[in-house]
């Protein structure tokens, strides 16, 4: 008979495409996870993975039985949260990228503790990977990330489509807040602050920097958003931003913020979550506060574009 326990480290093979990483991850030793898979595959008559050395892959009915072993551990988790009662407690790990604890973050945060007064929230931030590797490893409940490629073990839901900015330091009288959109071709050369290759959005970068003719006098790689908006406030570098993240600063006056056009450039955010858990109903009530700020700050700039073409 097939146990909770074999389908679970069965998932964690295939996720972690290592019984090593397995073992870690589900807090047991290589030998037991690798004897729970022996005793899954005799249960079932049928292999789940071709193993080669060190390297594990799925077999076709090794695929077919994780979606179903997914949607058993899914489905578990939210029948076991449903019988806790209604009320918004316990403690929640969300991870954000600066694109939103610079923007959203604040007002989402302060309408959270003042709904569930009863809950503990704790904010990781960081950059795209290692976010995702924290969720699919369950150390947080969720997270909020550019999106990319699908990963084994983590289901997504669209948040945001962000137009990017292209961010200067202001200068002469020009308004920072009058969002006049720049084609980056004729803006050039230009010294650009790019983020780490670890950032999802640096591929998307570079691309479109090569496929429209875009002149670069100098590349600086910086992973420190808040260094980054400084030294752009003070020099001639130049950064490529979301919208998102800037939308504070618009009336400041320290930037010129100018949506990239002909073509425009978007960036796609998405909530990720670990696909076997339900998110709790804290992490719920949380994900859905940034969700309405983001899709507010989103409606604030097409506001603004359609005041500036009126």
């Amino acid at each position: 008979m097939v146990s909770l326990r074999q389908i679970r480290s069965f998932v964690a093979v295939y996720e972690a495409e290592s019984f090593t990483a397995a073992a870690t991850r589900e807090g047991a030793t290589q030998s037991g996870i690798s004897q729970h898979i022996k005793q899954l595959e005799s249960a079932l008559g049928v292999a789940l993975f071709e193993r080669e050395g060190r390297d594990v892959r799925p077999t076709t009915a090794g695929k077919l039985y994780y979606v179903r072993c997914v949607d058993i551990l899914h489905r578990l988790d939210a029948a076991q949260r449903s019988v806790r009662g209604d009320r918004v407690l316990g403690s929640i790990r969300v991870g954000l990228m600066p694109t939103f604890t610079r923007s959203v973050l604040s007002p989402a945060l302060a309408a959270f503790l003042e709904q569930a007064p009863d809950s503990e929230i704790q904010i990781v931030e960081a950059y795209s990977g290692a976010l995702t590797e924290m969720v699919l490893c369950g150390e947080l409940d969720f997270a909020v990330v550019p999106a990319s490629g699908a990963v084994a073990g983590i289901s997504h839901q669209l948040i945001a489509r962000d137009r990017e900015m292209l961010v200067r330091a202001r200068r002469g009288k020009k308004r920072s807040g009058d969002l006049k959109p720049v084609r980056l071709a004729d803006a050039g050369p230009l010294k650009i602050i790019l983020p780490g290759p670890q950032n999802a959005r640096r591929r998307s970068i570079e691309t479109y920097l090569a496929t429209n003719d875009v002149t670069v006098a100098g590349r600086l790689e910086f992973d420190a958003m808040m260094g980054t908006l400084q030294f752009v406030a003070s020099s001639d570098w130049v950064a490529i931003l979301p919208f998102l993240m800037m939308v504070s600063d618009l009336d400041e006056g320290r930037f010129d913020i100018s949506p990239l056009d002909d073509p425009p450039l978007h960036s796609d955010f998405i909530l990720i979550q670990p696909a076997r858990k339900a998110l709790t109903p804290a992490a719920s009530l949380f994900a859905d506060l940034l969700r309405s700020e983001t899709e507010k700050a989103c409606r604030y700039f097409r506001k603004r574009m359609a005041r500036r073409r009126a």
